[in-house]
């Protein structure tokens, strides 16, 4: 059955995958679209350049054509009839020039001889004095004077109009004491060509619009792909195979950049091999040396407690003289003995040996007997629940609490104070975590000690390189800590005094158990503090 928080974890992969995917494609998205603007903006001037210029050049033909026909027309017909044509002379005027193979509507206009105004029209109902623009009227028909530069009263006017959607060339001129004429010619064939080569101009656009998507498209694939391999092959390095290598083609920069690449990951790769090899040689002197040291040690550590049993015996057959020498001697070679163990359970963890052999633990019978074991009972106040429990290691639990409680007694002062609760896992989200804090009544850490805490070998008073510890036990209570999925936290509480605190996931146990080969081999380790 599936857990509500496997479907989370499901929701946010995809979402991260979806996020993934965006990214990947947005530098794509971003060469389409800048091809397509600079296509567009291109194909749209060359096209509208294109329009403009064949726009005038077919109007200004048939403008041309049809106004120098009329103008003919003019001085052919109009120019023949009396001074006082009738309307009669002016009607069959008019049908003659509208006869032109331009196609165009004449209007004349005249007196007759009593004065009145009669017009002539070949087309009455197409074309009357209405659809001439009176500014056009105004000019064709204003007498100029005569001179060296005009040698005409009166000159060709024409104007473009439209009506009902249609364009439309109108044209005037007026013969020296003789009519006014007027033409009209429909320019909608000029405009059906001008709407299909509008259409075509177009056409044309959006194919250079498509053609520059699918060109950018390849030229993005070409340039992304490279990029694409090289961001695999970098995640593939941050992952830990150094080994990675990119397949070099090309003199352009990219194969410069994945040569680069090579490069690098080839020093990195024999930098961290080499690393690895002094790393290595160091745990196997510190593992080698650690365990040389055991067997004069164990000879070493009896004599002293035999020397400690006579030191404390009735008699005193130890000489006083020396007895301060004798007790030294016997607490330097315990002191020793524990960083020996130390040092070796800092070799397992950072070998990555280090074991765990699971168990179901009460947590307050695990901390009575922790305290107990010390007999600390007089100076430690617990406050835990029976029936708390949790899945982990017994010993390396005890570990983490006889180095947190110890070092909370020499450095903090009694009373100390172990609590244990039960929280969400802040953490990860999900499930619960069991939190052990550990609280002494002293003056507290220093704020620039505190980052440092857990740090190996760390001396808060470079006063004071020597101390009855071996500065190793909070660091292998970390890692204890850590193998088990939780951590431990140091601050000051407002109170007074510092406080440790452990987080433990109460799902530790979903952690390899160990076989009885490793638990036994872990056993031997000891209680290192």
């Amino acid at each position: 059955m599936t857990k509500p928080h496997d479907k989370l974890r499901g929701t946010a992969a995809a979402k991260k995958a979806l996020l993934a995917g965006l990214r990947f494609t947005s530098l794509r998205l971003r060469l389409v679209v800048v091809f397509a603007l600079v296509a567009l903006t291109a194909a749209v001037s060359a096209s509208g350049i294109a329009y403009w210029l064949n726009r005038e050049a077919v109007l200004t033909r048939t403008q041309d054509s049809a106004l120098s026909d009329f103008k003919q027309e003019m001085q052919n017909r109009a120019a023949a009839l009396p001074e006082e044509p009738t309307q009669g002379e002016l009607q069959h005027a008019a049908n003659l020039m509208a006869g032109s193979s331009q196609h165009f509507s004449v209007m004349l206009m005249a007196k007759d001889e009593n004065g009145r105004r009669v017009v002539g029209n070949s087309d009455l109902d197409a074309f009357t004095v209405a659809d001439v623009p009176k500014s056009l009227r105004d000019a064709v028909t204003e007498k100029q004077p005569i001179n060296g530069g005009n040698k005409h009263a009166y000159h060709l006017y024409w104007q473009r109009i439209t009506q009902d959607d249609t364009p439309y060339l109108v044209g005037g001129a007026t013969v020296d004491d003789g009519p006014t004429g007027y033409m009209l010619k429909s320019l909608e064939p000029e405009a059906k060509d001008l709407g299909s080569l509008a259409w075509s101009l177009g056409i044309a656009t959006a194919l250079a619009l498509i053609g520059s998507a699918l060109l950018a498209q390849a030229a993005a694939t070409t340039v992304l792909k490279p990029v694409h391999r090289l961001g695999v092959a970098a995640r593939r390095l941050g992952e830990g195979k150094l080994d990675t290598r990119l397949r070099v083609s090309g003199t352009d920069e990219l194969a410069e950049l994945s040569r680069t690449f090579n490069k690098t990951a080839e020093n990195l790769e024999k930098k961290v091999a080499d690393m690895s090899s002094r790393d290595e040689s160091s745990r196997r002197f510190v593992a080698d040396m650690s365990h040389e040291l055991r067997t004069p040690l164990t000879a070493i550590t009896a004599v002293t407690e035999v020397l400690e049993e006579e030191l404390d015996a009735e008699t005193g057959s130890v000489d006083p003289m020396i007895e301060p020498a004798v007790r030294l001697v016997v607490s330097e070679t315990r002191r020793l003995n524990d960083l020996v163990e130390n040092l070796m359970e800092v070799t397992r963890f950072d070998a990555g040996s280090a074991k765990l052999v699971l168990d179901d633990v009460d947590l307050a019978d695990q901390i009575t007997a922790c305290i107990d074991a010390r007999a600390w009972l007089d100076a430690v106040e617990l406050d835990a629940e029976r029936g708390i429990t949790a899945r982990l290691d017994p010993r390396r639990l005890d570990v983490i609490l006889a180095n947190l409680i110890g070092n909370a007694l020499k450095h903090g002062g009694s009373p100390v104070r172990v609590s244990v609760r039960v929280e969400p896992d802040a953490g990860r989200g999900e499930g619960s975590e069991v939190v052990i804090s550990v609280r002494d009544h002293g003056p507290g850490i220093p704020e620039d000690v505190l980052p440092h805490v857990f740090d190996r070998f760390y001396k808060a008073s470079a006063s004071r390189p020597r101390s009855e510890g071996s500065g190793l036990g909070l660091s292998i209570a970390m890692e204890n800590a850590r193998i088990h999925g939780g951590r431990i936290g140091a601050a000051n509480s407002p109170e007074g005094g510092a406080v440790f605190t452990f987080h433990l996931p109460q799902g530790a146990g979903t952690l390899a158990s160990t076989t009885e080969e490793d638990a036994e081999e872990a056993r031997e380790g000891g209680a290192a503090r």
